[in-house]
């Protein structure tokens, strides 16, 4: 696909799907054991944060005093998939992009707790900022990426897409199966677990893919017209 194509995808997004705890954790301490299959959640296209130079902030609402942080890879889809087997998934990625998974952790505690969904902490807009689409063919191994993090240029997150757990192709096949993937949604592939931390307001976030491409987004306080 053209540069010029894979940059409208995103404009026809109708979903974000996220593979949560996709990575191998290279911490001494880690505790979480190896999934068996993937777990799934969806965020809205209204948490799309783009990058660029006219990008607005990271907006942490009222009363949370911080979010966490997660880089990943992200893939973008070309064309309308359903069922789609493995051995033919990479025909269906039209893409790549950074994507920063945003989340409160406060929210997500509270509702696991109760018992309850823990959409509000993931789905809030700004929620998911995302770079400018890179052409599939700009990228011939998705495997032998590095991402990184850093907040006010203290490096948080570094880690290797080789670390994923469940592959690309296994993605698309897997969720395929379950929803139809349409054309632009986009695929949040995990992120590197260690160094996964607090950002607050006032603070900056640069992210990026090692020689690919880089973002970088203020994080501010979100301003309401009213109060309820």
């Amino acid at each position: 696909m053209a540069a010029a194509a894979a940059q409208k995808l995103l404009a026809a997004s109708t979903k974000i799907v996220g593979a949560g705890r996709n990575y191998i954790s290279r911490a001494k301490d880690a505790s979480n054991p190896v999934l068996k299959e993937p777990v799934l959640f969806l965020k809205p296209t209204s948490s799309f944060l783009h990058a660029g130079p006219t990008a607005g902030p990271i907006e942490v609402p009222e009363p949370l005093e911080s979010l966490h942080h997660e880089v990943e890879l992200a893939v973008v889809i070309s064309r309308r998939a359903r069922d789609v087997p493995e051995a033919s998934a990479m025909d269906f990625v039209g893409g790549y992009a950074l994507a920063l998974d945003m989340s409160s952790n406060d929210l997500q505690s509270a509702s696991k707790s109760a018992g309850l969904p823990w959409t509000l902490g993931k789905v809030q807009d700004t929620f998911t900022p995302i770079s400018a689409v890179i052409p599939k063919s700009a990228i011939n191994n998705p495997y032998d990426l590095e991402l990184w993090l850093k907040v006010d240029d203290e490096l948080r997150q570094k880690g290797l897409t080789s670390d994923m757990i469940f592959k690309i192709p296994f993605l698309i096949s897997y969720i395929s199966s379950i929803m139809t993937l349409m054309e632009g949604d986009v695929i949040l592939t995990g992120t590197p677990p260690d160094g996964v931390g607090p950002v607050r307001v006032g603070q900056k976030i640069k992210a990026g893919i090692t020689d690919l491409i880089d973002v970088e987004f203020d994080v501010q306080r979100r301003i309401r017209p009213f109060s309820s």
